[in-house]
């Protein structure tokens, strides 16, 4: 089985995509779901309760990708367990045989949530990492890091200090600004850091202009020009337009110096994600 660990370590340009995941998800929907990805991509990433929407844990849905014979790249984060959980949590995916993983310290649960609940918090981010990298089977593991354009005097202080933990890539937030990403990755490679980290961009097929500006309100930092915007809405059939915007720009992204893949996440129809790859010419048909 081909693994994203080793796309990234052949420097082969890497793709992964987003499981969707449902609170009601049986197993063969989840083994439907690979299924349609089929070669396209190195590995599926399995999030952990995104926005605090409840849903099948990261570490069943990997088990059965595994099973499967597809390269789980699961994501945890501090927000909903403490340390004793995690380190629960990091075991039964080591002992699955996990290769990658993703780590961040989450974000709140808003207080008018629909689903009220505590936040924990017991590790930050940077802790995580280093519980994680001193596990025996040293997985390969990412963390999150924010698009945006660097002042004269940045010095990236937490992705270094996340580095000295043990992750080895990064994973940013959507971003469909390709001047933003330019001037980011020209900063992130001329700063030394792309020696430190494989970066991937997430993109997504958009379906809607409504969708775009959800995600545009909704979702922390992403970047989501406002012509997009309005290409989505000018469209006759906004969710094939939005599987050709997003096949563009994966094809822009790929050639971006310092970018190492492109994680693709779920904002609408999941079967759009196959499509889209296909159209960029990133992966063979």
């Amino acid at each position: 089985m081909q693994t994203f660990r080793q796309a990234l370590n052949d420097s082969r340009f890497a793709l992964s995509a987003e499981l969707t995941v449902k609170r009601n998800s049986s197993a063969d929907y989840v083994r439907r779901q690979a299924d349609r990805l089929g070669g396209l991509v190195d590995g599926i990433q399995v999030t952990d309760n995104p926005y605090a929407w409840v849903q099948m844990s990261a570490l069943s849905a990997a088990a059965i990708l595994l099973d499967h014979g597809f390269d789980p790249v699961p994501i945890l984060s501090c927000r909903d367990r403490n340390r004793l959980a995690l380190q629960s949590d990091l075991l039964g995916l080591e002992a699955l045989g996990v290769s990658s993983l993703i780590l961040m310290r989450g974000h709140r649960v808003p207080q008018d949530h629909a689903v009220p609940a505590a936040t924990v918090f017991d590790l930050t981010g940077r802790e995580l990492i280093a519980l994680a990298s001193s596990l025996e089977s040293q997985p390969l593991i990412g963390t999150g890091a924010r698009v945006f354009r660097p002042g004269p005097r940045w010095q990236a202080e937490s992705l270094l200090a996340r580095a000295a933990a043990g992750a080895g890539f990064t994973q940013t937030q959507l971003c469909f600004n390709m001047d933003i990403l330019r001037r980011y990755m020209k900063r992130f490679v001329a700063a030394g850091l792309a020696e430190r980290f494989a970066v991937m961009v997430s993109l997504s097929p958009l379906p809607s202009a409504a969708a775009a500006l959800w995600v545009k309100n909704n979702m922390s930092d992403s970047r989501i020009p406002d012509a997009l915007v309005a290409r989505l809405e000018d469209a006759g059939d906004p969710e094939r337009e939005g599987i050709r915007i997003c096949a563009e720009l994966m094809q822009e992204v790929s050639q971006v110096p310092g970018v190492a893949g492109i994680n693709l996440m779920t904002t609408g129809n999941s079967e759009t994600i196959p499509e889209a790859i296909r159209i960029s010419g990133l992966r063979a048909a």
